[in-house]
C-alpha cells in the first residue's frame, strides 16, 4: 500500500467518553474522502495505538478510501489482574463466555461502540459500509454488538476472541445481521485466551448460520504477519 496515511487523534474532553459523549478514539484515513470504515477495539490494557501500526500493512489498494477508528475503552478495575486500573471494555472476573460477565461493564460499552457506529453513519458512511473489528476482549465486544446491531453491517471481525453469552444469542441477534460475514482467528498456541474458545465461537456461528471464515495461527495471544495479510484480504471482500 502506497497511499498516504492520515491520522488525527479525537478527544472528548476531559470525561474521556463518559456522560453521553463518543469515547476519544485516534482515526487513520486512507484516502481524503473515506467511503468506508473499520471501527477495531483493542485488548486489555492496550488502548486505541494498539493496531494501529497495523494499516499500511493490510494490502489494501491505493484507491480504496477507509477510515480506520481505533477508540480508546475507558479505565477500569480488572479483577483478575489484582484490581489493577486499566483500559478495558469491562471488568475480567474469569476467562469465561458466561460465568461472572461484568454484565453492566459490557452494557455500557456496547452502548459506546453503538454510539461510535452511529457516529460513522452520521459523518456520511451507510452501516452497511462498517466493519466492526477487534481483538481480544475487543473482539469479544465486536461480536457481542454487531451480531446484535439492529442494521445490516459490511463485516464483523474478532482476532483471538470469543463470544460472550452465547446461550442468549438466538434470541437477541439481530435479523439484519443474519447473513453478515464474521471473520474469526485464532493462535492455537494462546495462553490468555484458550483457542477452545476461538473454536466454540466458530462452532456457534456456523450452527447459527452465519458466513464464518476461520483461521488459525501457530502463535500466543498476539497477531501475526500472514493473520494481517488474511485480514487484509478479508477486509477487501467486504468492501470491494
Amino acid at each position: 500500500m502506497t497511499a498516504t496515511l492520515y491520522a488525527m487523534e479525537n478527544s472528548n474532553s476531559a470525561n474521556n467518553g463518559e456522560n453521553g459523549e463518543l469515547l476519544d478514539y485516534l482515526e487513520v484515513t486512507t484516502g481524503a474522502t473515506p467511503e468506508y470504515a473499520v471501527i477495531w477495539m483493542h485488548g486489555l490494557g492496550a488502548d486505541g495505538h494498539d493496531f494501529e501500526p497495523v494499516v499500511p500493512f493490510l494490502g489494501l489498494p491505493d484507491d480504496l478510501p477507509v477510515r480506520f477508528i481505533f477508540p480508546h475503552a475507558l479505565r477500569r478495575p480488572i479483577t483478575v489482574n489484582g484490581g489493577m486500573v486499566m483500559r478495558a471494555w469491562y471488568d475480567i472476573i474469569e476467562i469465561s463466555t458466561s460465568k461472572g460477565q461484568d454484565e453492566a461493564g459490557i452494557r455500557h460499552s456496547a452502548d459506546k461502540i453503538r454510539a461510535l457506529i452511529d457516529s460513522e453513519i452520521s459523518r456520511g458512511i451507510p452501516a452497511d459500509k462498517i466493519v466492526l473489528a477487534g481483538f481480544s476482549q475487543g473482539g469479544a465486544m465486536a461480536l457481542h454488538v454487531g451480531l446484535r446491531y439492529p442494521y445490516r453491517l459490511a463485516g464483523i471481525m474478532a482476532l483471538s476472541a470469543y463470544l460472550l453469552f452465547p446461550e442468549r444469542l438466538e434470541n437477541e441477534r439481530s435479523q439484519s445481521n443474519a447473513e453478515t460475514p464474521v471473520f474469526l482467528a485464532h493462535g492455537t498456541q494462546d495462553p490468555m485466551v484458550p483457542f477452545v474458545l476461538g473454536e466454540a465461537a466458530r462452532t456457534s456461528l456456523r450452527q447459527g448460520q452465519w458466513p464464518v471464515e476461520w483461521h488459525s495461527y501457530p502463535i500466543p495471544h498476539s497477531v501475526s504477519q500472514p493473520e494481517i495479510q488474511d485480514i487484509g484480504g478479508w477486509l477487501q471482500g467486504r468492501f470491494c
